[in-house]
């Protein structure tokens, strides 16, 4: 363990114990191996930090509905000569019973979620009032449904257990209305504030709670939500997927709430959150607006 996450690990720890849950969560899970998993894990961001967590050491489950993607994606890392595990679920997060499943397929083969990463999510490019009830809908129960409801499966198991996490991920622009992507950025704007609270409650359970803003990265997000022609993506710089994953790691493990990755992105994250809306809204609107003919 590096000397930087023993530092972590110390204040991390739980605080106050009581014996009889720890034990009946311990005897619980007796048997198994913890596993990091991983939504929307077979491209991009979620496959990066995948990447990154079992490089580190920790079996991984890629969770994404795709089995040709996840099956492409498991033997890349594999080929990386990791010695972690690595699972692949075929499954739909936002089908009802999905986090059930989830833990019962993670059981049956062997192991429970230690570490859940929520990066599974959609955009939604264009004004509010044009878009479609259908694209809405799958966007809030993709972006907002189905994380909150794994969370809540899985973070009173890792209370009791008094270990392990939750890493969602987020987007910076979660911090500042987004006219132009309004009921995108308004999920993310959820899926921060719900992490920073819970993580205020679990404060001092030995439970890690954080949320990863990454700005623009080079993926196909920004193309598939119909935003690639978008100012912000010829004025704001982007980074790798493999950057991202190597911050969000390391922000998680020692314990840092909010994870902005970047140099550049840490100072855009302070403006927005410093200025009145009167400004940055505005602004954001201009970085939003589409530079087609």
């Amino acid at each position: 363990m590096k000397p930087f996450q023993r530092l972590a690990g110390s204040w991390i720890a739980p605080r106050h114990a009581n014996p009889e849950i720890l034990a009946a969560a311990q005897a619980a899970v007796a048997g198994l191996k913890p596993a990091v998993a991983v939504t929307g894990a077979s491209r991009g961001i979620g496959f990066a930090l995948a990447e990154h967590f079992a490089k580190e050491g920790h079996d991984v489950a890629l969770i994404a509905r795709t089995s040709s993607d996840l099956d492409a994606a498991a033997a890349r890392i594999r080929s990386r000569a990791t010695p972690a595990g690595v699972l692949t679920l075929s499954l739909d997060i936002t089908q009802a019973g999905a986090a059930a499943r989830l833990d019962e397929w993670l059981r049956a083969a062997g192991y429970y979620v230690d570490v859940l990463v929520n990066n599974a999510g959609i955009g939604l490019a264009g004004p509010f009032a044009q878009s479609g009830p259908a694209a809405l809908e799958r966007l809030v129960t993709l972006n907002v449904t189905a994380p909150t409801l794994l969370m809540v499966r899985f973070l009173p198991e890792m209370l009791a257990r008094q270990r392990g996490g939750i890493l969602n991920v987020g987007s910076l622009g979660g911090a500042v209305p987004g006219p132009g992507q309004a009921a995108y950025y308004a999920s993310k704007a959820y899926l921060q504030s719900l992490s920073e609270a819970a993580a205020a409650e679990c404060s001092g359970a030995g439970v890690r709670i954080s949320t990863l803003l990454p700005g623009p990265v080079d993926t196909g997000f920004h193309a598939s939500m119909g935003a690639e022609s978008s100012l912000y993506r010829q004025l704001l710089p982007s980074l790798s997927p493999q950057h991202v994953a190597r911050a969000g790691y390391r922000g998680f493990r020692i314990g840092q709430r909010v994870i902005v990755p970047g140099l550049f992105n840490k100072l855009l994250y302070i403006a927005i959150r410093a200025l009145p809306h009167p400004l940055t809204v505005p602004f954001v609107k201009i970085l939003l607006n589409k530079t087609d003919p």
